[in-house]
């Protein structure tokens, strides 16, 4: 979902206790489990799609570099951002069950994803203890996830909204061992505002806003975390309400 801009392996305890904790599989061996199937893996530049809705559903997908989001179509056209995955996090565990893909997947920034072909990857878990358990792990975290998200989103007004998302991303990322305080925002702030049901102008006024209380710097996507504790009291005001 973002890139760093410079690395960190320190993090602050303030990250941890707003984050989401989106489902990740960083921690699996992965030249294990390419003994055990066939992996492919697929390089894809920005606006590229790693698969689309109502294609063939064969493969779960691990980002092995960069970011994609996920994205639901109406079927009047509209288009709805449900999710940003980065490196270690899957894409297609929302489709398991069925014969076709169930949302578009598009690479936000020059990325790489590994195939890891479905019920394959399934039955290479029963020989590998360790796999099985962090693809359950990772499939309950991703039901987690979705749930925190719909809880938030139906909670919060704009503002605590974007506040959040900022401190989400901010504890994925030094989950990845970059700095949680400088990052580039690798989404629009249109994919944003279809993630966080809000408006594009509503979503650039509520950063504007952090940035007057001196809470974040943002200059076009690149963001600095000026005061985190300012910033998770304004994205808990809405709850404690």
């Amino acid at each position: 979902m973002i890139a760093n801009v410079s690395q960190s392996t320190s993090t602050h305890p303030s990250w941890t206790s707003q984050a989401v904790q989106p489902p990740s599989l960083s921690a699996i061996d992965l030249e294990a489990l390419r003994r055990e199937l066939p992996v492919t893996r697929r390089k894809h530049a920005a606006g590229q799609y790693l698969y689309r809705s109502g294609q063939p559903f064969r493969a779960i997908h691990l980002v092995h570099v960069g970011s994609y989001k996920i994205c639901d179509t109406s079927t009047d056209g509209r288009e709805k951002v449900t999710a940003f995955k980065m490196r270690g996090e899957l894409a297609g565990v929302e489709s398991i069950g069925l014969d076709a893909y169930a949302c578009d997947v598009i690479a936000l920034e020059d990325s790489e994803a590994w195939d890891l072909p479905y019920p394959a990857v399934m039955k290479a878990a029963v020989r590998i203890p360790e796999l099985q358990e962090q693809i359950h792990t990772a499939l309950a975290a991703e039901i987690r996830c979705d749930r925190t998200w719909m809880l938030l989103l139906g909670t919060l007004a704009a503002e605590p909204r974007v506040a959040a998302f900022l401190i989400d991303i901010a504890a994925r990322h030094a989950r990845l061992g970059y700095s949680a305080k400088h990052f580039i925002l690798r989404m629009s702030r249109l994919d944003m505002a279809s993630f966080l049901a809000l408006k594009h102008e509503t979503v650039s006024r509520a950063l504007s806003h952090l940035a007057d209380l001196r809470f974040i710097e943002v200059q076009r996507r690149e963001v600095r975390v000026l005061d985190v504790d300012g910033l998770r009291a304004m994205a808990c005001c809405a709850q404690a309400a």
